[in-house]
């Protein structure tokens, strides 16, 4: 029977994953097409969406698992800051924004393991 392979459960899970996402994606997909550029709903989904992303962001920057982990709050705050400050210096640089903080994380990590 096709519920007692060892792969059962794997599929069932990359299934009902891909229903439970795809199917919200698509349903933003074809709300969104309906919405005026300017409007306030669209304002409203493009704030919930960034405060999302930054509440995630904040998760593992406090709350941080494996290497991380061992790393002090300090530096990680410290790094997202400078991050923070290269990106809006670079001209809201993305690229930028993510290579400095990993950086500063890298180079903390060195300098607190020797010192």
């Amino acid at each position: 029977m096709i519920t007692d392979a060892w792969w059962a459960p794997y599929l069932f899970i990359a299934i009902a994953g891909w229903i439970a996402t795809d199917l919200w994606r698509w349903l933003g997909v074809l709300a969104g097409n309906r919405l005026k550029e300017g409007s306030e709903t669209l304002n409203w989904v493009r704030a919930v969406a960034t405060a999302l992303v930054m509440a995630v962001t904040a998760k593992l920057i406090v709350f941080p698992t494996g290497t991380l982990e061992h790393s002090p709050l300090w530096l990680r705050i410290g790094a997202a800051g400078i991050g923070f400050v290269a990106f809006l210096a670079s001209g809201q640089k993305v690229l930028v924004g993510v290579i400095a903080p990993i950086a500063i994380l890298a180079i903390g990590l060195v300098f607190l393991m020797y010192w």
